[in-house]
């Protein structure tokens, strides 16, 4: 049975019908492509209708304007990562290895790095710059989400201790901006400043928590 999403991501009403969906899907990809080729600031709703092959008006039905469709692309994306981060952790519980804040940590992290290889538009979109003032809201938001998530896991896990939400909210803001930093050059990410990363949020946690 797989693993259940530690974060559920909903920004919109998402089509019924197996042909919108396509259609959506479509939206989305087409404009994923745009972000990595073109960039955001430049980028219309006239380009992505067109390289998705719809009419403007068509997408219309479905978004109001590009900003909609940004948010829903990094929806899109979060919720993957959302659904990697709870496989993984799911496979480190049952693993029968010792669980501890570090390992999760690390597990955490790295799932995320995953998706970021795989989603080549978010690091364009979200990792680098946050100059769409949606997109960089939704992305506080979800980042405040998971946070609870860790949280919520880390009490599950016994190892809470004496860390807080606003502890796991602050451990969450660094390594969102870790990997910032990490993928600001280049879209496979420095390993080094992740890795360091990790070890940087985790020792704070640890210290935290212990």
């Amino acid at each position: 049975m797989p693993a259940e999403p530690l974060v559920t991501t909903t920004t919109r009403r998402v089509p019924t019908q197996a042909r919108s969906r396509r259609r959506v899907e479509g939206i989305l990809d087409a404009a994923a492509r745009l972000v990595v080729e073109h960039g955001v600031e430049a980028l219309t709703t006239r380009d992505i209708a067109e390289a998705a092959g719809v009419p403007v008006a068509s997408l219309y039905q479905y978004f109001a304007d590009k900003d909609e469709v940004l948010v829903a692309l990094v929806a899109r994306d979060m919720a993957e990562m959302d659904e990697q981060v709870a496989l993984d952790v799911a496979a480190l519980l049952s693993s029968g290895q010792e669980v501890s804040l570090t390992r999760l940590v690390r597990t955490v992290m790295e799932a995320f790095v995953a998706v970021y290889h795989r989603r080549a538009a978010f690091v364009v979109l979200y990792l680098r710059g946050r100059t769409n003032v949606a997109v960089h809201r939704f992305g506080r938001e979800h980042n405040a989400k998971v946070a609870e998530a860790l949280h919520a896991q880390a009490q599950a896990s016994g190892l809470v201790g004496r860390l807080t939400p606003r502890m796991a909210q602050l451990a969450v803001e660094v390594g969102d901006r870790v990997f910032q930093l990490a993928f600001e050059h280049d879209l496979r990410g420095d390993a080094e400043t992740v890795e360091e990363g990790i070890v940087m949020v985790a020792a704070y946690l640890e210290s935290r928590a212990s």
